[in-house]
């Protein structure tokens, strides 16, 4: 295996990226390390574009693009439901906790609408 400083930077990156508690069976982390391991294993690696590669993991790590390009206005509240994107992230925060019975309520909550 090379320890090439592309390789490195890839493993620490990776090493800070966030768990996904939405799906704990796979996880990003775990996808790259097997594709950059196999890549770096077969010995045919452009340095320099694994360098750019794990640059543009530092990036979304440190949210540059979020920082970079801000959303403003009113697009994050669209005018058909205000709420949505907050709903959303309480929804995606509640969902690893819930349990087999609240998620199967859930989902016949979902399939019956009642107005």
């Amino acid at each position: 295996m090379s320890k090439s400083m592309a390789y490195k930077h890839y493993i620490r990156a990776l090493s800070k990226w966030p768990k996904d508690a939405l799906r704990p069976e796979c996880q990003f982390q775990d996808v790259m390390r097997r594709r950059i391991e196999s890549s770096f294993a077969s010995g045919t690696v452009n340095e320099k574009a694994e360098l750019e590669n794990a640059n543009i993991l530092y990036s979304l790590l440190e949210n540059r693009y979020i920082k970079k390009y801000p959303i403003r206005g009113t697009l994050l509240e669209p005018a058909s439901k205000p709420t949505h994107f907050t709903d959303l992230m309480k929804e995606l925060e509640a969902a690893p906790t819930r349990t087999r019975w609240q998620q199967t309520l859930n989902r016949w909550k979902g399939m019956l609408r009642f107005k």
